[in-house]
């Protein structure tokens, strides 16, 4: 049986290899020279790029403490601790530079938060289960995890070597399914025995299992962004299909069932989204406007009317696939403000603003075509984007904060105002 995975483990080999892994990269860091900089690059930037440092909304001492915990532990190292945060708080204080234009309204919604444990996990893409129960992949701590919401109780299941899971998804018996990232399968967890099953690509050419979902009919569509494919998964079987995209650079992203069982997935690097023919696979693009158009994700309401980010434009879209009109409205914050999760929930639009700090909750209503927005918690600090946000059988939201490994359930609260 699975064991789960323990939080120090993960910890212990950052530390380890965090020096190492910095001295590899050998190029300039773009930071500024300062008392504790030489320890920020051995230990941050083992991880990730200096531009998420030089791009942050600035934190306090404190404020970066509090971050820095969600990556590393360096309380055991308390002189590290002490000449990471001074460094960060001295050249990186408090900064409105990305500041979201947030837009006031009469809807009321409810945030809360877990933090999942291991540190540096990146988790993301929580689903809830038919049971409550909320999963989530831990992309960089290569594991897979569930929250009991009830209690609070959070057990982590690692998985196999490199697998760097990027999304979780559920199959009919409750088993969960997740993406092989960097290591080219698709595998899933049963929870109640914790054996794995991969299936691994058939392709040498399809290398990066990225987002996926099941139809009613039980099979398994995904895409590959970088190796620019989509494929289908028989979990009967076990038989895999890839096609790949006749456009280069396409990068296709989030996916999505419509109402009558048809695959349709978005371009992160073109401006179009595709539909999949479920028989033979053959790929349908739809050529959206804008000519620095990409799309992140898409989601349905329940007349088959597609919703979708353009995140190249800053711009929220509409797309109705029995006349063709395509519409588009522009984000509150902004072309820059990067729009990237989204879910229609009961004819409301709900999607993130990722280019802002913070990231930006925001509502779109398409009776009225009105917009309000919230800045999204990761504990005392605000951090991290959605990357995938998934409606719940009570009508609600299930997020996440990435880079603080945050995973946030988001209650609307019943109003008389608006609709």
């Amino acid at each position: 049986m699975l064991q789960p995975l323990s939080a120090p483990l993960l910890l212990a080999a950052g530390l380890a290899l965090a020096p190492v892994l910095a001295g590899a990269q050998g190029k300039p860091s773009g930071l500024p020279e300062g008392a504790g900089k030489e320890r920020v690059e051995a230990l941050c930037l083992a991880c990730h790029q200096a531009r998420e440092i030089l791009a942050s909304s600035g934190y306090t001492r404190e404020g970066w403490k509090e971050l820095a915990g969600t990556m590393i532990d360096l309380s055991r190292v308390p002189q590290d601790e002490d000449r990471v945060t001074q460094y960060l708080a001295t050249h990186f204080p408090p900064n409105n530079r990305r500041a979201p234009k947030l837009v006031a309204g009469s809807e009321r919604i409810v945030f809360k938060e877990w933090r999942t444990p291991t540190p540096g996990a990146r988790s993301r893409d929580p689903i809830q289960a038919a049971d409550g129960t909320i999963w989530y992949a831990g992309q960089w701590s290569n594991q897979i995890g569930r929250i009991n919401p009830a209690t609070g109780e959070i057990r982590e299941y690692a998985l196999p070597a490199n697998a760097k899971p990027h999304t979780v998804t559920l199959d009919a018996r409750g088993n969960v399914w997740y993406t092989g990232n960097a290591n080219a399968t698709i595998g899933y967890l049963e929870p109640a025995t914790g054996k794995i099953t991969e299936f691994r690509m058939p392709d040498p050419e399809a290398k990066d299992p990225h987002s996926a979902i099941f139809d009613a009919k039980g099979i398994l569509w995904f895409t590959m962004q970088v190796s620019n494919r989509v494929g289908r998964l028989d979990p009967a079987t076990g038989d895999v299909k890839t096609v790949a995209l006749k456009a280069p650079n396409s990068r296709p992203y989030g996916i999505k069932i419509s109402p009558d069982g048809v695959p349709w997935f978005a371009c992160n690097g073109r401006p179009c989204i595709v539909r999949i023919d479920p028989a033979t696979m053959a790929l349908t693009e739809v050529k959206l406007p804008g000519q620095n158009s990409t799309v992140r994700r898409l989601d349905f309401e329940r007349d088959g009317t597609i919703w979708y980010v353009n995140s190249g434009e800053g711009r929220i879209g509409r797309y109705r696939p029995k006349s063709g009109d395509i519409k588009e409205w522009p984000s509150p914050s902004g072309p820059k403000s990067h729009p990237y999760a989204i879910a229609v929930v009961n004819g409301i639009v709900w999607y993130n603003e990722s280019g802002q700090r913070p990231d930006t909750l925001v509502r779109f209503d398409p009776a009225t075509e009105k917009f309000q927005s919230w800045p999204i918690p990761s504990g005392g600090v605000h951090a991290g984007i959605i990357r995938h946000m998934r409606a719940t059988r009570e009508g609600n939201l299930v997020i996440h904060q990435s880079s603080t490994n945050r995973i946030l359930l988001v209650t609307p609260v019943r109003s008389t105002a608006g609709r």
